[in-house]
């Protein structure tokens, strides 16, 4: 059986194929691919037997995949998102597993899984505009490592994230800092626009984070958070984003 995996998180994607390899040992993970870019390149020359597909990727969510696919191959989701996504995927019969992947639940899916496409097939992009026409979906965690312990980190519970370099890290409303896989950019796609905002090239913020404002010159913010930032200074909204920061906090 070959497996593809479909998960922009390494450690998220390590933890999953050890799994795998342990629930279904005839299984072999061709492939662990980060973006729908990279799934649908990768399914234009492959055939899997199985897919484990994250929903939120690097590059959007993975039923775009479908989009350009008319992918015959049976996916189980991993998801971290809320019971309305879990409704969905309940309603059209497809196995998921909900973040932090655990192995009971691994083995349940795969059960399921079994079960599912023995002889029946799920109509993924019917699924997909079903989920587009209800609520959006943002990502409601991280999987961040801090020492040798993996854990996961609420979306809501982080005050902001920022770049340092090619280093991107997530403060807590607690304080704590957390190193995170993903780029700005990327993060930016996957979190919830009415929370938070993207102030400049460094900062991603939470509403909730702000503690005071003050007006610069040429229509620039300089937002004091709470917590603070290690450089409070670079925490002001650029110019070309001061005008939609102002449209945002008036929403």
């Amino acid at each position: 059986m070959n497996v593809l995996i479909v998960e922009d998180e390494d450690f998220a994607a390590k933890r999953l194929i050890k799994m795998v390899n342990e629930v279904l040992p005839e299984a072999h993970v061709s492939a662990h691919v980060k973006s729908v870019k990279e799934t649908i390149s990768w399914l234009l020359k492959n055939k899997p037997d199985l897919i484990f597909m994250d929903i939120q990727l690097s590059d959007g969510i993975s039923f775009n995949v479908f989009d350009q696919i008319d992918l015959q191959t049976p996916v189980i989701f991993t998801t971290a998102y809320d019971q309305y996504a879990i409704k969905a995927f309940e309603a059209n019969s497809l196995g998921y597993i909900l973040k932090p992947v655990q192995r009971k639940d691994l083995e349940k899916a795969v059960e399921k899984y079994r079960h599912l496409y023995d002889g029946q097939k799920v109509d993924l992009k019917e699924l997909w505009q079903q989920m587009r026409e209800g609520e959006n979906l943002y990502k409601q965690r991280f999987l961040v490592q801090r020492g040798e312990k993996l854990v996961y980190v609420k979306t809501a519970d982080i005050a902001f994230f920022y770049a340092i370099q090619k280093d991107v890290y997530a403060t807590t409303f607690e304080g704590k800092t957390y190193a995170m896989d993903n780029s700005l950019d990327a993060i930016n796609e996957k979190i919830d626009p009415k929370d938070f905002f993207r102030i400049n090239r460094k900062f991603i913020i939470h509403i909730a984070a702000i503690e005071s404002m003050v007006a610069r010159s040429r229509g620039r913010v300089k937002v004091n958070l709470n917590p603070p930032a290690d450089d409070p200074e670079e925490a002001v909204v650029s110019v070309e984003r001061a005008a939609d920061f102002k449209k945002w906090l008036n929403r």
